[in-house]
C-alpha cells in the first residue's frame, strides 16, 4: 500500500523558517523525481520546487528561489523542503509529489498524492 505523508507545516511569522518532510512507504523513492507542490484556495496547486533522483538536478520556482531548498534522503525514503524567510504569500496547503518522468512533474502529474500539510504565514 502507497502512502505519502507530509508534516512539518504549521503557523509562523514572515521571515521565520518551516521544515517540511514528505515520508512515503510502499513505493521507492530513489525510482522518482520528487517535488513540493502548493495550492491556496480557488487556484491550481503549482510546482514550487523538483528535485531528480539522485539529487543532482534541482528546479525552484523564480517565487521561492534563494529561500526554499529542497533534499531527500533516498535511504529514509523521505523528501524535505527548508523554507526560510517566509513571506504572507507562501501561505498555502503544501503537497509532495512524485513521477519517474522529469517533465511530468514539473507539469504536475504525480503518480501519488499525500494529504498536504498547512502553511501560515503571519505578518
Amino acid at each position: 500500500q502507497v502512502l505519502v505523508v507530509e508534516s512539518g507545516g504549521g503557523l509562523v511569522q514572515a521571515g521565520g523558517s518551516l521544515r517540511l518532510s514528505c515520508s512515503a512507504s510502499g513505493f521507492t523513492l530513489d525510482d522518482f523525481a520528487m517535488g513540493w507542490f502548493r495550492q491556496t484556495p480557488g487556484k491550481e496547486r503549482e510546482v514550487i520546487s523538483a528535485i531528480s533522483p539522485n539529487s543532482a538536478t534541482t528546479y525552484y520556482t523564480d517565487l521561492v528561489k534563494g529561500r526554499f531548498t529542497i533534499s531527500r534522503d533516498n535511504a529514509k525514503n523521505t523528501l524535505y523542503l527548508q523554507m526560510n524567510d517566509l513571506k504572507s504569500e507562501d501561505t498555502a496547503m503544501y503537497y509532495c509529489a512524485a513521477n519517474r518522468v522529469w517533465d511530468k512533474l514539473l507539469g504536475g502529474v504525480s503518480n501519488y498524492w499525500g494529504q498536504g500539510t498547512q502553511v501560515t504565514v503571519s505578518s
